[in-house]
């Protein structure tokens, strides 16, 4: 399974003039395998450029394409571990980011992670396997 990251589904939202075709050839090839999943934390991240579920899930999201997987109590501790890290190398935030959780999901259940922003998995989540240009 592949946990696609908020930055390709904008990129397919907004056909964005960059990465929409590298996002959506990418997106379409895993939808068409099975394999494109996304997250509560993911959906969030989607969630307020939309008016409501209906058009996210029906516009960008549809259920029957993209597999929905509960975030695991098991990807808390990577989840601490990777945000003590960050705060450790002089990080400012003081809650855990998305890409925590994301990063954390995929480590702690083997999934890879499409995406255009591989330095923070890379950095904090080096051994998942990323799918990115």
């Amino acid at each position: 399974m592949v946990l696609v990251d908020t930055n390709v589904l904008i990129d397919i939202a907004t056909r964005d003039a960059q990465w929409y075709a590298w996002s959506s050839s990418h997106l379409s090839a895993l939808i068409g395998q099975g394999d494109a999943a996304i997250n509560p934390v993911i959906y969030t991240e989607l969630a307020p450029a939309f008016a409501n579920e209906v058009d996210l899930d029906t516009k960008l999201l549809p259920p029957r394409l993209i597999v929905r997987l509960p975030l695991p109590y098991s990807a808390s501790f990577p989840a601490a571990r990777a945000f003590m890290a960050y705060r450790h190398s002089g990080g400012l935030k003081t809650s855990p980011l998305p890409d925590f959780y994301i990063g954390a999901h995929a480590e702690a259940e083997g999934h890879q992670i499409l995406t255009r922003d591989a330095v923070r998995y890379r950095t904090y989540f080096p051994q998942v396997q990323l799918i990115c240009p």
